[in-house]
């Protein structure tokens, strides 16, 4: 069904929007901006009016998506020296899957919004595909703009240009706010003023189908005078990766990992590889103390350690490794790479061993960022943080940054400046990943699935992080514990009688814990 709604007086204007965001003292809103509307004037300057798409839901990354294509369309007729005149509507055609299992705020929302800005909805009832076909078979639309963001179930794999899948019809997905984080949804909501769907107030974080959307939890308002649950709204939620906590699980949050489940083995020996990461090791040009000290410390808490390897510094051997590992152990733990900088090799390696790719991460840009800003009194623009250094020292100068080794980097002569782009160094394995923060540690460990990465260098590092390791342990059973791993072999003067045999070893597994013999002969 197609639909045209007339225009509300009352809707901001398409520069409204851009002017807002000018005069926001939010740099890193700025930044996020000037990207989106880049990608969406290249995006306008490939393909015709006609030949593009917009696809809206009423949620809020669609209604950032509907406000700066306003914007970057005006701005892409203004740059081609079109009159004002043709500025006020949005030609762009507009796409609503309709679904029985929506919720009436969202409908609602979505036609109050099609009606104020004059969309030209097309109305699509059917399921996603089979509507999809039928529209393109139909109209000339070679792109669709999407309000994809990283983090998203369906974002794994995609780039700001991303032809569509394979089985579906050919068109060029253009996800303009795909680097953006929950965080910048709501700053550019905020700051544009814009209207959004009101469930949105009602502490709603994501909002899917009336089945499997509720309430965030994390935002439930305490109070023993209401029979009724109240909840804050969602741009109170501290952690955007926690956005989804409202949504139904469409994965469980038990990592399966094979035979080596932790799970499957509470009450058995638990087993762990441990990979360094490194050539220097390999040359011999450094001795490995490392490895050593941290097979102890998995048999000091009941771990037996099945290998130990070392490899290459390079994506692909970190890949192989880990994929061989991960699904035969319980637990794989690495070491290795720059300093306190989980080395982007070491994490690629990762990412691609469970095959997911490596995404911005908010929380840790701004571990980065206070660490970084905490030392250096450089300048600070669009985001960036910008520091003087030699390229030939640089990794010697942000490990003496993070590990608080040099008050400041004032007095520091070196030859030229250049930028430390944080959003390039805050690349974690995506929808994997898990920080593990501890008020000793100066940059948090990271968990992905059942890797843990360790950053340290030598021997003392390694004891602080497997300390705060074991603490964090404690509280959130991050590892299971046990009696000290030990092989010991028992030779028996007994008879070949069978029932003798069983009543000796039925007496000895007595005096050790559940799962003390692993092979009993």
């Amino acid at each position: 069904m197609n639909l045209f709604c007339s225009q509300d007086k009352s809707r901001l204007g398409n520069m409204e929007i851009d002017k807002a965001i000018r005069e926001s003292d939010d740099r890193r809103l700025k930044t996020k901006y000037n990207n989106a509307i880049y990608v969406i004037k290249r995006a306008l300057a490939l393909y015709s009016t006609e030949e593009v798409a917009f696809s809206f839901n009423g949620g809020k990354d669609s209604t950032v998506l509907l406000h700066l294509l306003r914007a970057g369309y005006c701005l892409h007729k203004m740059e081609q020296n079109c009159s004002n005149g043709s500025l006020n509507g949005f030609p762009i055609r507009t796409i609503y899957f309709e679904s029985s299992s929506a919720f009436c705020e969202i409908n609602s929302f979505t036609y109050d919004t099609a009606s104020s800005y004059g969309l030209q909805l097309d109305i699509i009832s059917s399921d996603f595909k089979s509507g999809l076909e039928k529209l393109l078979k139909a109209n000339p639309i070679r792109a669709i703009f999407l309000g994809v963001r990283i983090g998203d179930p369906t974002a794994v794999g995609q780039e700001q240009f991303s032809p569509s899948s394979p089985g579906w019809p050919p068109f060029m997905r253009v996800n303009p706010i795909l680097d953006w984080s929950y965080r910048d949804v709501w700053a550019f909501i905020l700051t544009c003023k814009v209207q959004y769907c009101s469930l949105y107030d009602q502490g709603y974080t994501s909002i899917g189908s009336i089945h499997d959307t509720v309430p965030n939890a994390l935002l439930s308002i305490s109070d023993s005078s209401s029979c009724k649950e109240k909840f804050k709204p969602a741009y109170l939620l501290s952690d955007g990766r926690l956005e989804r906590a409202g949504r139904g699980k469409k994965f469980s949050s038990s990592v399966d990992n094979g035979p080596g489940s932790v799970d499957s083995h509470k009450s058995s020996l638990l087993i762990a590889s441990v990979i360094a990461v490194g050539e220097e090791i390999l040359f011999g040009t450094v001795e490995d103390q490392l490895g050593p000290s941290l097979c102890r410390k998995l048999h000091s808490i009941g771990w037996s350690v099945s290998q130990t390897a070392v490899v290459r510094n390079d994506i692909d051997s970190v890949a192989e490794e880990v994929e061989r590992r991960k699904s035969t152990n319980d637990m794989v733990f690495l070491y290795g790479g720059v300093g306190p900088l989980h080395s982007d090799v070491t994490l690629a390696g990762v990412a691609k061993a469970f095959g997911v790719r490596l995404a911005p991460d908010e929380e840790f840009e701004e571990y980065l960022r206070h660490l970084i800003s905490d030392h250096c009194s450089g300048d600070r623009n669009e985001g960036h943080s910008f520091i003087m250094w030699n390229d030939d020292n640089l990794l010697e100068i942000m490990y003496l940054l993070l590990w608080n080794q040099i008050p400041s980097l004032m007095g520091l002569t070196y030859l030229k400046i250049k930028t430390i782009d944080l959003d390039m160094m805050a690349l974690l394995p995506e929808g994997i990943t898990e920080l593990l923060h501890h008020e000793k540690l100066a940059v948090p460990l990271i968990k992905c699935q059942n890797v843990i990465i360790f950053t340290a260098t030598n021997v003392t590092e390694l004891d602080t992080e497997w300390d705060c390791l074991i603490e964090l342990t404690r509280s959130c059973d991050l590892l299971s514990t046990m009696e000290p791993c030990m092989s010991k072999h028992l030779q028996t003067n007994l008879s070949d009688e069978q029932a003798q045999i069983e009543s000796a070893v039925e007496s000895l597994c007595k005096k050790f814990h559940p799962g003390a013999f692993s092979e009993i002969h």
